[in-house]
């Protein structure tokens, strides 16, 4: 039996013992939608497909502020993209160029893959997904280089999140298809205003036996929204979409159709902030003008370093002067501060998983004496994910005011996190509420014991990010930073040349007639300052 007969009479065995059952009200039999949905677009003779054309991506969770945008930073444009899905092999692969510098995760795979991925030196950029697996490459023949387990299924829902993929995914075993009904305002018309009032069926399938996706389908029979949610350590359960309108579908033949315009939401689409006050969705979109069905190449293969490799919690600490160390191991640091009844920490990077490990080594290092204050440098995703962790453990956030309705609202919350549970969800703290955890900086703020001093200084202005603090200790003459420098690892060399954000920091300096001997970035190792003059200067 080939692999489309195979599909054909699960369905049919699927109708069959859906007839038997009673649906329960406001659903409706979602099988003869599917059939009528496969065959309006041919997806029952689409083994693979090839789409090339142009992209764009956001850098999710990288936004300048909260409450006055409402999409994510462009990042650079994806040119010469491509990608060819493979449902029979259950592999993918993306590629584009794009000029170097960039980090490879900053593009529509943004709010995840964690851990210090080398920044990008070429212009030819390669992401593969072979079931399980996903892996990026740098230029033609750059090494392979593996995404965790949890971000390599984001890579792979990617092949079920659009209408093909969607539909071969509602037959498979363990999809339970259910269907409802509702009237929607349907497609913007191209005047700018909405069309009549069309009543759309919407199918849910469970995908990769994890994943609840919906997908709206129109009168026409036409896939138009596919829609789930996705864990995030900032956002919780997260809005994750492809919208794709009507007239964008193109004949292929064989009865086959495909979507030439693509656009992806990571968040709620809120053009009025009326959710939440996070600022992004627009994540990703494209026009794809060069489409081929069933043209299949050779499938990825997973490379044997992609198979082995292992993605270890490591926690190297390193001590800077007395009663003060670096926190590394990874692609974030955290900087923790003794004092004499309580200890402070700068900075709560990645994830909960992250914070809980360094938190753990505090405690081992330092006996008996609190963590009452998290400073927090600024409000990109990738510096906050663990802000809840020590809200957890009752420490007081330090925060620029202008992240403090972003964090009240959208992070710091009560709101149910279903799809990855923390802490702070199972375990929830009346403070959360009660509001009494926050100390918000306007330009200066101190933590002393008389003895030591840490002063907080609101750092401004920035193109990178708005609401930027950095720590200093006047004693130890030792400045933490985050963004505005990041030092290199392993004895490379420095940057050639000073960006933006390190003049910025050299003039914040001068500014406050700071001393310092020491930078110590939450990216890389620490760095003398005369090594960093020695960048920016004049």
């Amino acid at each position: 039996m080939t692999n489309r007969s195979y599909l054909v009479g699960l369905l049919v065995v699927f109708m069959s013992e859906l007839s038997a059952q009673a649906l329960e009200p406001g659903f409706i039999d979602p099988y003869p939608v599917l059939r009528a949905a496969a065959d309006a677009i041919g997806s029952d003779r689409l083994d693979c497909v090839s789409i090339s054309g142009s992209a764009y991506s956001g850098m999710v969770g990288q936004q300048r502020l909260n409450g006055y945008e409402v999409d994510w930073p462009r990042g650079e444009p994806l040119r010469n993209y491509t990608r060819v899905m493979n449902w029979q092999q259950g592999t993918m692969l993306e590629r584009f160029d794009r000029e170097p510098g960039n980090n490879p995760a900053a593009w529509k795979y943004g709010l995840g893959w964690k851990g210090g991925t080398p920044i990008q030196k070429e212009v030819r950029q390669s992401f593969m997904v072979n079931g399980g697996y996903a892996w990026h490459q740098d230029g033609v023949d750059g090494e392979a280089i593996a995404a965790p387990s949890d971000d390599a299924q984001r890579w792979q829902l990617d092949m079920w999140i659009n209408p093909h993929g969607f539909l071969k995914a509602a037959m498979l075993p363990g999809a339970n298809p259910r269907a409802t009904w509702r009237w929607e305002l349907g497609e913007m018309g191209r005047d700018g205003a909405t069309v009549n009032p069309e009543k759309m069926t919407v199918v849910s399938i469970t995908v990769m036996g994890k994943y609840r996706v919906d997908a709206t389908i129109n009168a026409q029979n036409l896939l138009q929204r596919i829609h789930t949610w996705v864990p995030d350590p900032v956002l919780g359960d997260t809005n994750y979409e492809h919208e794709f309108t009507n007239d964008s579908y193109i004949d292929l033949g064989d009865g086959i159709r495909f979507p030439t315009v693509w656009h992806s939401h990571t968040g709620w689409d809120d053009n009025y902030q009326a959710q939440s006050i996070n600022a992004g969705h627009n994540a990703y979109g494209g026009q794809q003008g060069n489409i081929q069905a069933n043209v299949c190449a050779d499938p990825v293969t997973v490379p044997a370093s992609v198979r082995r490799a292992s993605f270890p919690l490591r926690v190297d600490i390193e001590e800077l002067a007395e009663g003060v160390w670096l926190f590394g191991g990874a692609s974030h640091n955290s900087v923790v501060v003794e004092f004499e009844d309580y200890i402070a920490v700068v900075e709560a990077p990645l994830d909960e998983k992250r914070n809980l490990a360094v938190l753990d080594e505090i405690v081992k290092l330092i006996l008996d004496k609190p963590v009452r204050f998290l400073i927090n440098t600024h409000q990109h995703h990738d510096h906050i994910g663990g802000l809840r962790t020590y809200m957890h453990i009752g420490a007081t956030i330090i925060t620029h005011w202008k992240n403090y309705d972003f964090y009240t609202r959208d992070l710091l919350n009560y709101a149910p996190r279903t799809l990855e549970p923390d802490m702070l969800s199972l375990w929830p703290p009346t403070e959360l509420a009660e509001g009494y955890q926050y100390e918000t900086v306007r330009e200066n703020y101190v933590l002393t014991d008389n003895r030591r001093n840490l002063e907080i200084s609101y750092v401004h202005p920035l193109a990178h990010v708005e609401g930027m603090l950095v720590a200093y200790l006047p004693e130890e003459k030792i400045l933490i930073e985050a963004d505005l420098f990041d030092a290199p690892l392993n004895g490379e060399p420095l940057p050639a040349i000073a960006n933006a954000a390190n003049r910025s920091l050299y003039n914040h300096v001068l500014r406050l007639g700071l001393e310092v001997d020491t930078i110590v970035p939450i990216h890389g190792q620490a760095v003398s300052w005369d090594d960093f003059l020695r960048l920016v200067g004049p």
